[in-house]
């Protein structure tokens, strides 16, 4: 039997599911086809809940190309670029992580946010 609860504003469907002995779950077919699970999830702990996601096979690749310029702008080629390159795009993922922490804090108003007028300044009418 499926659930349907609201969270704020975001409609929520929980099924209760079996843990086998190896600690295994199914994961139901409609969530699975839904969130467009593969072959791999991402597990994360968030207070005291289990968050299985489908796991993101891109690792930063979406800014490959202004990574691979800054690097070539400051002057690096052949291995050094290479070295560097892997480098950066590691850090990318955890930012964007980060990010969406903080931005989801906000929201929650667990932190202070920005408003763009906060940040932009009022625009002058004149």
């Amino acid at each position: 039997m499926t659930a349907t609860m609201m969270k704020g504003s975001v409609s929520m469907e929980m099924k209760k599911v079996s843990i086998s002995s190896k600690r295994q779950i199914t994961i139901p077919q409609k969530f699975f086809t839904m969130l467009g699970f593969s072959t791999e999830a991402e597990c994360m702990v968030r207070g005291n809940e289990l968050i299985i996601r489908p796991a993101k096979t891109n690792t930063g690749g979406e800014f490959a190309e202004q990574i691979l310029a800054d690097l070539i702008a400051q002057g690096y080629s052949g291995n050094d670029l290479l070295d560097r390159f892997k480098k950066a795009q590691k850090q990318v993922r955890p930012a964007v992580e980060a990010m969406f922490a903080e931005a989801e804090r906000a929201a929650s108003s667990e932190s202070g946010y920005e408003t763009y007028d906060d940040v932009f300044g009022m625009e002058e009418k004149g």
